[in-house]
This record gives C-alpha cells, sequence and structure tokens, in this order.
C-alpha cells in the first residue's frame, strides 16, 4: 500500500437492503430538466433536445435520514428522484445493453439552492454552489436490481408536511434509464460506482427548518427526510 503526505478522505458507501456491505461511490451525475412539465416549469422547451448533465461530489450523497438546511441560501427547494446506482461501466455503451450495468436503485432528493443557482445562471457561471453542497443529496438505501427488477414506470410523489408537492410516474421521463447511461457514456468512462440521478417532476418548490418531506415511488418504497 503507497504511502500519503496526509490521510487519505474515507470512500463513500451507502447501505444496501438486504446486505452489511456498502456500496462505493466514484462519481455522482445528475440529468437536468427530465420530465417535460418540470421543464416548461423552468423555464425551458420539453422537446428531447440532447440531455444536459451537472455533477454533485460523491459525499454529497446523505443516507443519514435527515437533511441539513445550509447556510447563505434562503431559497432551498426539494427535487425528488430516482437514483441508479451501477455495478460496471465503460464507453459507448449501446441502449440495448445499458441495463447490464445497473446494481440497483434507491429513493434520492435533489436539494437545490435556488437563489445561488439562480444567481450563478444569470451570470452565465457553473452551478456547484447552488447543486454539490453538503449533504445535498438525502438518499434512501440501495435496493438491488435482483429485488426490484429495472422500474420503467410507477407513481412518485413528494409531501412536504403531508401535502402533495410533486407527482408524476417514471414513465414520463424524457430521458428513460437505458437512454441515460448510454449518453453519458459517449463523454465519460462511466465505472463501478457511478450514481446517476434521474431528474425530477414538476412542483418543485422550498422548504423550511422543521419541515417533513417524504418521497414515495411505486415499488422502490418511501422516504422520510425532516428538515433540520
Amino acid at each position: 500500500m503507497p504511502d500519503y503526505v496526509i490521510e487519505p478522505p474515507r470512500p463513500v458507501g451507502l447501505p444496501v437492503k438486504g446486505s452489511e456491505a456498502l456500496f462505493p461511490v466514484r462519481r455522482v451525475y445528475c440529468i437536468g430538466r427530465n420530465y417535460a412539465a418540470h421543464s416548461i416549469e423552468m423555464g425551458d422547451d420539453p422537446d428531447r433536445d440532447p440531455p444536459f448533465f451537472f455533477q454533485k461530489n460523491p459525499d454529497n450523497l446523505d443516507p443519514s435520514g435527515a437533511f441539513a438546511y445550509p447556510g447563505q441560501s434562503d431559497n432551498v427547494h426539494y427535487e425528488a428522484e430516482m437514483a441508479v446506482l451501477l455495478k460496471q461501466g465503460g464507453t459507448d455503451i449501446p441502449v440495448d445493453k445499458a441495463l447490464d450495468h445497473v446494481f440497483g436503485y434507491a429513493l434520492a432528493l435533489d436539494m437545490t439552492r435556488r437563489d445561488l443557482q439562480e444567481a450563478a445562471k444569470q451570470k452565465g457561471r457553473p452551478w456547484e454552489v447552488g447543486k454539490a453542497f453538503e449533504r445535498s443529496a438525502p438518499i434512501g438505501p440501495i435496493l438491488p436490481v435482483a429485488e426490484v427488477g429495472h422500474p420503467a414506470k410507477g407513481r412518485l410523489v413528494l409531501t412536504v408536511n403531508g401535502e402533495t408537492k410533486q407527482e408524476g410516474d417514471l414513465n414520463q421521463m424524457i430521458w428513460k434509464v437505458p437512454e441515460m447511461i448510454a449518453c453519458l457514456s459517449e463523454y465519460f468512462t462511466l465505472a463501478p460506482g457511478d450514481v446517476i440521478l434521474s431528474g425530477t417532476p414538476a412542483g418543485v418548490g422550498p422548504v423550511a427548518r422543521g419541515d417533513v418531506m417524504e418521497l414515495t415511488i411505486e415499488g422502490l418504497g418511501r422516504l422520510r427526510i425532516p428538515v433540520v
């Protein structure tokens, strides 16, 4: 084993349902505006233009069961998503082989400092300050493909304090999971441990400390996240 001049950071590991072993995270890719209604909501044309992606950091994924409201922002939004976790990677992966690369799925939230993101967009700057902040992606236990298959449809609902805020279906995604994997592999070398957040339906909005978010996806269970 090599020596390092400082202590290497601990790898990020996520819990897997039915296993004591953790899933190691390498990279986190997020697809933008992958539901037509959300694309319209954010001011875009929902036609099938080529998808665009941005990244969060591996340690933004947070399985703790709570969301810590960040500083430097007073307009933080929820975005309910499905996470896709890869067991193998490659380049130029064919669409019809893409699902062979998936280890499992999980419920997740892409929390966004909307005020900071909008300020960055207005100046043509990157989004990281609005997207890749600490604990910005609460995530539930990973459900292996052997248990849940490959969900191509299923009702998605996010409530805040019991009130429905987002509602959609996985079959409403503009770019489906195999297409996302294939497209990403044209631009990046995918690898085991990569995570893809698959976009959010319409209805994004702000939360405050003390709120409780609850995400359900048919076939994948429920994720309850208090804002602290």
